[in-house]
C-alpha cells in the first residue's frame, strides 16, 4: 500500500472532528495539554507517538470516557460538552478501543446485528449492512456461527472493526488496531480504513504504534509527545524524511 495524499476536497471543506485546546489530566498531571487537532471529511489520520504521549487518553476523551478539564471537542462545529459516550455514538462518532472488545458469548453474525441496531432499525437495512460487513472481511463469513470466544486474535479484531463499520459512523477512532496481529492481518484491515474513507467519506483518527502500517494508509500523520502536537504533515512527508522519522519517531 502506498501513501495516499489527502485530496484538495477535503483539505478545502470544514472539518468533521476538531480538537481546540484540550486540556486532560489524572490525578492533577495533564497527561493531554493545550492540544488542538483537526480532520477533515474522508481523512484518515494516523495519530502517533510513544507509549505515554496521551493517544488513547486522546480518544477517550473524544468519544465522552473521559471529562476534559477545558478545551472543546466539536463534531461538524458542534460542541460535544456535557453530551454522553451513546449520545456521541448516535451522532456518528464511533470507537474501537485497544483489547478487539466483542461479545465473547455471542455468535460474529450476532455481534454484526447488535453493531447494525444502532444505525438500522429496519430489519432490511441491517441485512445488508452485514452482508456488506462480510464481503469487507470474508474470513467472518466463514465463520458467522462461531462464538466469539472461538476466534483468532485476528477475527476478533476484523469483528470489532466490522461491528463498528456496520453502524454507518461518522467519525470513527481506532486505538492500535495492529497490536499482536500478523502483518497480512494489519493490511487487511487498514486497507479496509483506507477503501471506507475514500467510498463512504468516514472520517478516522486511527491511534498506532505500527508508524509504516499507520503512515501507509494515511493522509496525514500527527505525532504526540507529553500530550502536545509535536509534528503534523503529510503522511508521505513524515514516512520518507529521515530527519522526521528520527526526530519524531524514533527510527
Amino acid at each position: 500500500m502506498t501513501a495516499a495524499p489527502a485530496t484538495a476536497a477535503s483539505t478545502a471543506t470544514a472539518a468533521t472532528l476538531a480538537v481546540d485546546g484540550l486540556t486532560v489530566g489524572y490525578a492533577g498531571a495533564p497527561v493531554i495539554d493545550g492540544l488542538t487537532l483537526e480532520v477533515r471529511p474522508g481523512q484518515v489520520v494516523a495519530l502517533l507517538g510513544a507509549n505515554g504521549a496521551g493517544k488513547t487518553t486522546l480518544l477517550r476523551t473524544l468519544s465522552g470516557l473521559v471529562p476534559p478539564r477545558s478545551g472543546r471537542v466539536l463534531l461538524d462545529g458542534d460542541d460535544l460538552a456535557g453530551t454522553s459516550v451513546e449520545d456521541r455514538a448516535r451522532r456518528g462518532l464511533a470507537q474501537v478501543p485497544e483489547g478487539r472488545s466483542v461479545v465473547t458469548e455471542l455468535t460474529v453474525e450476532e455481534n454484526l446485528q447488535l453493531g447494525a441496531l444502532w444505525r438500522h432499525p429496519g430489519r432490511a437495512g441491517r441485512r445488508k449492512a452485514v452482508a456488506r460487513a462480510y464481503e469487507l472481511f470474508e474470513p467472518l463469513a466463514r465463520r458467522r456461527d462461531s462464538l466469539g470466544h472461538q476466534l483468532s486474535g485476528g477475527e476478533r479484531q476484523m469483528l470489532a472493526l466490522a461491528r463498528a463499520l456496520v453502524a454507518r459512523p461518522r467519525v470513527l477512532l481506532l486505538d492500535e488496531p495492529s497490536l499482536g496481529l500478523a502483518p497480512r492481518v494489519v493490511a487487511q484491515l487498514l486497507g479496509v480504513l483506507r477503501d471506507a474513507a475514500r467510498d463512504a467519506g468516514l472520517t478516522v483518527l486511527l491511534a498506532e504504534q505500527n508508524v509504516t502500517s499507520a503512515l501507509s494508509v494515511a493522509d496525514r500523520g500527527v505525532v504526540l509527545s507529553l500530550g502536545a502536537v509535536v509534528a503534523d504533515a503529510p503522511a508521505a512527508d513524515l514516512a520518507a524524511d529521515p530527519a522526521l522519522r528520527h526526530a519524531y519517531l524514533g527510527f
